[in-house]
């Protein structure tokens, strides 16, 4: 048994579960509402894509660097989106959640609080997981409110980090909580999950 295994965790509008070929058709559909896969900022696959970055992600898992998740909404059941555990480090009980996207259908409701408050929790009541990251391209505005609104702190940014699509440059934004400051995290995300929502 790894440090990390396959897990289902449920909260009150998304599940978390295993990532599997059966998500392909659900997850195809997703990437066209908003056509996500144009973003050059961020890798989400397109529609045709869709069967082999599953794949990739499964092979990732089995060489034990990443540990993926479809996102089901509780109130329909089908996959919207994807998330990971990655840069899996044992040793220092430390890891990544990232590779996120939803369908834009699902953006900016709770789904994505609760998910992170899932993989957090997990990660620091189960695994004991000393800090957790999160990275994004420094353009991605919408990506960076959104972990910053978790409670993670920036902890630098890595220029030039990544070469993306068209062979542009990205500048990559490095957060991270603290085991310490999970706590106040998580007042923080029930708080924001018991505000009303338009």
């Amino acid at each position: 048994m790894g440090w990390i295994e396959p897990v289902i965790l449920a909260g009150e509008s998304a599940i978390l579960t295993p990532l599997s070929s059966v998500h392909a058709p659900d997850l195809r559909e997703a990437v066209l509402d908003g056509e996500l896969w144009k973003l050059w900022y961020t890798s989400v696959p397109s529609p045709e894509l869709v069967e082999a970055e599953i794949e990739r992600r499964l092979a990732l898992q089995r060489s034990g660097s990443m540990l993926p998740f479809a996102v089901l909404s509780k109130k329909t059941g089908r996959a919207v989106g994807m998330t990971t555990y990655l840069n899996i480090e044992p040793r220092h009980r430390r890891l990544e959640i990232g590779s996120t996207w939803y369908r834009t259908g699902v953006q900016r409701t709770a789904i994505n609080t609760e998910c992170k408050k899932l993989l957090l929790a997990h990660a620091f009541d189960a695994l004991s997981c000393i800090a957790v990251e999160f990275r994004t391209s420094s353009v991605n505005f919408q990506s960076r409110r959104a972990i910053e609104r978790l409670g993670a702190k920036l902890d630098g940014i890595l220029r030039s980090h990544q070469i993306v699509s068209s062979d542009t440059l990205r500048d990559t934004c490095v957060y991270s909580i603290l085991a310490h400051e999970w706590p106040a995290v998580l007042s923080n995300l029930d708080w924001q999950l018991g505000k009303p929502r338009s």
